[in-house]
């Protein structure tokens, strides 16, 4: 199996797990908030983290002083996108919220293709803009207006690319594990600042109703498909990855019917094809 086919199967495998990010967080955040939320999944995940690192033997990466500079940056940009995301969700739908942020592909595709030259191949040049079309079908409403939900998310749409491209750059010092759990440590005190300062004290009954969803969340989320995130940007190049996840909205919408009763408006529903048949050449092996 070659690394690009490894990593189009990690991508697969992360979007079944990211589609039900924005339905847990938003069922979570209805008993603790969106800042409280964030802090509790990071809390969750940094012991899983610790634990990982010492099984592997994974804290003498830190001494690699050449990886801190995007070690720091993809802390800075990984938690800024989740502060934006978090708050976001607290004025909008999990289906919107899935496509919304799936917009980093075009950001990616700005930033890497036009301005920093990295190459893509025709074939899946192809399926990323078919992608795009189908989320843009998605994302635009019928008065061609957003919510303040939306535009936040969009705003972690285009910082992503930004926290792709550093740990991409990280990945070739450390092992996902300690990228992962260097970024966890050092967002974590400043989100929990801020939901202690901005969101009321969360009580014992809610924390306790929102426990399973911060658990899946921080373990399934923020651990598992955080690691085959940044494997596949370690096998396939961040635009490829970004239009991969094209899948999420997708299986969000559809994941957010049943379980949330979010009815998906028909501009949804016709965009869902595009992402579908994008999704079908972006992971297309290229002869030659």
């Amino acid at each position: 199996m070659t690394r690009e086919r490894e990593g189009e199967l990690l991508m697969l495998g992360l979007a079944m797990i990211e589609s039900w990010f924005p339905i847990l967080s938003i069922v979570a955040m209805s008993y603790i908030g969106a800042l409280h939320t964030y802090t509790y999944s990071l809390i969750i995940a940094l012991v899983f983290f610790i634990i990982i690192m010492y099984k592997r033997d994974r804290f003498k990466e830190l001494k690699n002083k050449e990886a801190y500079k995007d070690l720091l940056l993809t802390s800075f940009w990984i938690t800024t996108l989740f502060l934006f995301v978090f708050i976001g969700m607290r004025y909008t739908t999990a289906g919107n919220m899935a496509v919304i942020i799936f917009l980093q592909l075009l950001f990616s595709y700005l930033y890497f293709n036009i301005i920093g030259k990295e190459k893509i191949d025709n074939l899946h040049l192809a399926g990323a803009f078919i992608m795009g079309v189908g989320a843009f079908i998605i994302l635009v409403p019928d008065d061609l207006s957003f919510n303040k939900g939306d535009v936040l998310i969009l705003i972690g749409a285009a910082i992503a690319p930004f926290a792709n491209f550093y740990q991409k750059r990280a990945r070739t010092y450390c092992s996902s594990e300690t990228i992962l759990g260097f970024r966890t440590i050092v967002g974590l005190p400043f989100i929990a600042a801020m939901a202690w300062y901005f969101e009321p004290t969360t009580h014992y009954e809610d924390f306790i109703s929102a426990l399973p969803y911060l658990l899946i969340i921080g373990i399934a989320v923020y651990v598992i498909s955080k690691i085959m995130w940044i494997e596949a940007l370690h096998r396939i190049s961040i635009t490829k990855v970004s239009a991969m996840m094209g899948l999420v909205p997708v299986m969000t919408l559809v994941f957010a019917y049943f379980y949330l009763g979010e009815v998906p408006e028909f501009r949804q529903i016709l965009g869902i094809l595009p992402v579908l048949v994008g999704g079908y050449f972006i992971t297309k092996s290229v002869k030659g």
